[in-house]
């Protein structure tokens, strides 16, 4: 089993924490997106040209998402993906929100603040940072109320909503995120930064 990844990309520490969190055997392949043969190597096994990929046999997947529920699915014993159905749907929940409303909020603070002087595509846009910041202000109230009185997203322990949100909060210096002020977010990002998995991807 090979996992393609970059460790600047949150989309692929997810799925790298989860293959650690659950004891999962497989080669690391470190994809420099700064080099066209890298980018090239990527292309063949993904045509979105995007990390992570997961290649296991003759099985190629991506979407971080998706590679973090295949590896649950395929873990004997493994808790981070209920198989209870409403138990599993609250997880599925948190991850598609994730997916459709955080990370993209924070993506646009991440490019603004960050990327962009880091790849030299020239200076921050006010009106995006504005955009970004107001939609963050949207969706983070909602997730500090959720962890008002828990510990982990779902449940009593770590489960891939964990797995998935956290990876997105790396950036909060670099991006500038105005999120500071939630008091429950930073709380329970501080117990994912305590975990195993979290401490083996950091840079």
């Amino acid at each position: 089993m090979r996992l393609y990844h970059n460790p600047l990309s949150s989309s692929a520490r997810r799925a790298l924490m989860t293959a650690i969190h659950l004891g999962v055997k497989f080669e690391s392949v470190i994809i420099d997106l700064s080099k066209p043969e890298h980018r090239l190597q990527l292309e063949q096994v993904n045509p979105n040209a995007k990390v992570p990929v997961l290649v296991d046999g003759d099985f190629v997947l991506w979407e971080s998402y998706a590679i973090m529920q295949y590896l649950a699915d395929r873990t004997p014993g493994q808790t981070v993906l209920p198989k209870e159905a409403r138990a599993r749907a609250e997880v599925n929940r948190w991850m598609f929100w994730c997916a459709s409303h955080f990370a993209p909020a924070i993506g646009i603070l991440g490019w603004e603040n960050w990327m962009k002087g880091l790849i030299g595509a020239g200076a921050a846009d006010p009106r995006e940072v504005e955009r970004g910041e107001t939609e963050v202000a949207k969706y983070a109230p909602i997730l500090d109320a959720h962890l008002a009185d828990r510990d982990w997203l779902c449940g009593d322990d770590v489960t891939l909503a964990d797995l998935a949100l956290a990876p997105v909060l790396m950036v909060t210096d670099l991006a500038r995120l105005p999120i500071r002020q939630y008091g429950n977010i930073q709380a329970w990002y501080g117990r994912v930064r305590e975990l195993d998995a979290w401490q083996r991807t950091s840079l």
